[in-house]
């Protein structure tokens, strides 16, 4: 981008928000409909009475590979903390299960608010299969599950969390993976992940995409002193 460009860009009019003097619900309208688009977690819990949870979170993100790590913001909703956070207070497992266009409809169908002893995978019509290293199951119809354990918790507001995980196994379906067995690559197109965007009920799909180069130094000083 040129020097003219990025100057017509920070010289637009811009608007200014004190979060202190605003509602929490417009400060979450305005920030959730611009830090976008967010991975969604479809996230698995077993209750200590063994009654299972599932519902998608799309304050989600990965944090680390060595040691693996992710992240989740689980919001309270009225007047009581969700079953997801409860739930992992409670026993420190839970499965975070990946998205695909095929699922949507199954996975709006766990946003429901149900009951704490309601599953809401029985629900959608979700099989499960076990995990390998904890007691909450994974979805069947997943491409891609992380099982995890949680090494950190903390409160960031009223009924609001931030829940921090290691992931302790990965299962990944045979047909999202690609080249060399040995140190497979992820088809991305078969993937076919959904994001969350704007408003209550606004998706994307990875679908349009490009590729950038990232820039190296060398070559950087290479080329301002053959500008200079």
């Amino acid at each position: 981008m040129r020097v003219r460009e990025l100057h017509d860009l920070v010289s637009k009019p811009q608007r200014h928000f004190d979060f202190a003097q605003m509602s929490g619900a417009d400060r979450y309208r305005l920030l959730a409909s611009t830090i976008m688009p967010r991975p969604i977690a479809w996230v698995v819990t077993r209750a200590p009475d063994g009654c299972v949870n599932a519902a998608p979170y799309s304050f989600f993100n990965l944090f680390g590979a060595d040691d693996p790590v992710i992240a989740l913001g689980i919001l309270a909703r009225p007047g009581a903390p969700k079953d997801t956070a409860t739930n992992i207070r409670a026993t420190g497992e839970f499965v975070v299960n990946l998205v695909p266009f095929d699922l949507v409809g199954a996975m709006n169908a766990t946003c429901v608010d149900a009951p704490p002893d309601v599953d809401e995978l029985e629900l959608a019509g979700l099989t499960t299969l076990p995990s390998v290293a904890i007691a909450p199951p994974r979805i069947a119809a997943s491409p891609v599950a992380f099982e995890c354990k949680l090494t950190h918790l903390l409160d960031t507001g009223p009924g609001q969390s931030l829940v921090v995980g290691q992931i302790l196994h990965a299962h990944y379906a045979q047909h999202v993976l690609t080249g060399d067995p040995q140190r497979p690559r992820v088809d991305h197109a078969a993937l076919d992940l959904v994001g969350r965007m704007h408003g209550a009920s606004t998706y994307t799909r990875t679908r349009d995409l490009f590729d950038l180069d990232r820039p190296l130094w060398q070559d950087a000083k290479i080329t301002a002193t053959t500008a200079s």
